[in-house]
C-alpha cells in the first residue's frame, strides 16, 4: 500500500495536504502530530468521511528517539506499505526583533522544521531509494526566500530547507525520486490568525490571504506522476508578493 506521511497535519496547511493527497493519489495517510489528539483524530474523520484511509501518527518531528523508532514499528507492522509520499509540514514560529531572541526561541524553531526534516526523512529515504521511487516535498515559506523582519531564526530555519532541498534533490533524482519546496506567503490558518489581515493583505498583489486548500493543490501536484522531471526547485505561492 503506496502511503503518505504529512508532518504537523492535525490542523492548517497540514491538514489541507493530508485531504488533498488522499482525495488525488488514494494515498493512505500517516497523520503526524506532537500533542492535539482531537484535531489529529478531526484530520482523519475528514480523510475517512471523503472515503480515504488514514492512521495518527503522534511524534515529535525533532526528537530522533521519537521518529525513528515510530517509523521502524510502524514498517514491521505494515510490511506491504511504504511512505511514497513525505510532506515535512511541521513548523512553529516564535517570533521577535533578533536582539530579543532567546536561545530557547531560536533552537526550537530551528529543531522543528530543520532537525525535523532531517529526522522524518531519514526515517523514510532508504525504502525510497531501494524502491527507487518517491517525492519529498518541505513546506519552506516566503520567510526562508526574502527574510522578515522579527522572524530571523524562522527565515534561517525555511531558508535550511530550501538549501537542503537543492541539495538532496540532486543525490538522489537518478533513483527517481523528486524533492521539492513548497514556499507560502500569507495563507489563512492557525499560525497567522493573530495578523492585522485587513492591513498585510494590501501588501499581496491577489489582494488577500491565500487558503490553506491552493496550498495542498500544489503539493498535490508535485506529489503526481505529473512533476516526475520537476525536482531541486522552490515554487511560491503568495498572490504575488514575492514576484
Amino acid at each position: 500500500m503506496k502511503c503518505a506521511l504529512v508532518t504537523g497535519s492535525s490542523r492548517g496547511i497540514g491538514r489541507a495536504i493530508a485531504i488533498q493527497l488522499a482525495k488525488d493519489h488514494g494515498l493512505h495517510i500517516l497523520i503526524n502530530f506532537s500533542s492535539n489528539v482531537d484535531a489529529a483524530n478531526e484530520t482523519k474523520r475528514i480523510i475517512e468521511e471523503n472515503g480515504g484511509t488514514a492512521e495518527l501518527m503522534q511524534f515529535n518531528v525533532e526528537d530522533s528517539s521519537a521518529v525513528a523508532p515510530a517509523m521502524e514499528k510502524w514498517q514491521n507492522d505494515n510490511p506491504d506499505s511504504h511512505v511514497e509520499v513525505l510532506v515535512n509540514n511541521a513548523g512553529i514560529t516564535r517570533d521577535n526583533l533578533f536582539p530579543w531572541v532567546t536561545e530557547d526561541d531560536w533552537d526550537s524553531v530551528m529543531n522543528v522544521s530543520v532537525k525535523g526534516m532531517y529526522n522524518c526523512t531519514q526515517a523514510i529515504i532508504k525504502k525510497m531509494l531501494r524502491n527507487r521511487s518517491g517525492r519529498i516535498i518541505n513546506i519552506a515559506s516566503l520567510s526562508g526566500l526574502k527574510g522578515v523582519p522579527g522572524q530571523t531564526n524562522y527565515s534561517a530555519a525555511k531558508g535550511a530547507m530550501i538549501a537542503s532541498t537543492k541539495a538532496l534533490s540532486q543525490e538522489i533524482a537518478k533513483r527517481k525520486i523528486t524533492v521539492n519546496a513548497v514556499a507560502p506567503g500569507f495563507i489563512a490558518s492557525d499560525m497567522t490568525s493573530d495578523l492585522n489581515e485587513d492591513e498585510l493583505k494590501r501588501m499581496v498583489p491577489a489582494n488577500r490571504f491565500g487558503l490553506p486548500e491552493e496550498v495542498a493543490n500544489l503539493v498535490s501536484f508535485l506529489a503526481s506522476d505529473k512533476a516526475a522531471y520537476i525536482t531541486g526547485e522552490v515554487i511560491n505561492i503568495n498572490g504575488g508578493i514575492y514576484a
